[in-house]
């Protein structure tokens, strides 16, 4: 018995057999790149939900300040050293920092 005579009933069709590389890079594409931005769009949407007045926020932008008042889309901020008040977008918001003092 040769080896190909063996394997003759696992041969895929051959049509199939043409599709299964582009099946293949469609399944590590997924797990690669769309998956992790998945999870990090709903950290970041979690993130936003949980927002309250008083916590220290970082812009997109790079502006630190500590929230005042939140509303539907925009938010607040006090800027230090001057005490400034500004009004930005919530999804300018990039990361909740921590306070130093903790």
């Amino acid at each position: 018995m040769t080896v190909t005579a063996l394997f003759a009933p696992l041969a895929l069709p051959a049509g199939f057999a043409s599709f299964l590389p582009i099946l293949l890079m469609i399944v590590v594409f997924y797990y690669l790149l769309i998956r992790p931005q998945q999870s990090r769009q709903k950290k970041w949407q979690q993130m936003l939900g949980n927002l309250k007045a008083g916590d220290r926020i970082t812009t997109s932008g790079g502006i630190r300040g500590v929230i005042l008042s939140i509303k539907e889309d925009t938010i607040q901020l006090r800027i230090p050293p001057d005490n400034l008040r500004i009004e930005v977008a919530k999804s300018a918001i990039a990361s909740v920092t921590q306070d130093e003092t903790k």
